[in-house]
């Protein structure tokens, strides 16, 4: 099983790292977090490059099936977000 980070680990990292305060490093990551959401709302996408691609997708409207039923049930059209990850990071994962 793998470990995961939360906020408040990803908080402390970034602190550690950078060499600033905790309160410093929390207000670049909320910075950050709140960025992407306003850049994805407005229709814009985000590029580290290297490290990621951010971007809303489109789905078109379409008909599926209740699995338990078999009964076909429309699903509307919808809006998601797509993360693609840039060469560094497909490194990084690979060890």
């Amino acid at each position: 099983m793998s470990n995961q980070m939360n906020k408040g680990d990803v908080v402390a990292a970034v602190a550690l790292r950078a060499g600033v305060s905790q309160s410093d490093a929390a207000k670049c990551v909320d910075g950050l977090l709140e960025l992407a959401c306003d850049e994805l709302a407005a229709g814009n996408s985000i590029n580290l490059t290297g490290y990621m691609k951010i971007s809303t997708v489109d789905r078109p409207a379409r008909t599926g099936r209740n699995p338990q039923t078999g009964e076909p049930v429309d699903i509307a059209a919808s809006t998601g977000v797509k993360i693609q990850p840039g060469a560094k990071l497909k490194a990084a994962a690979k060890g």
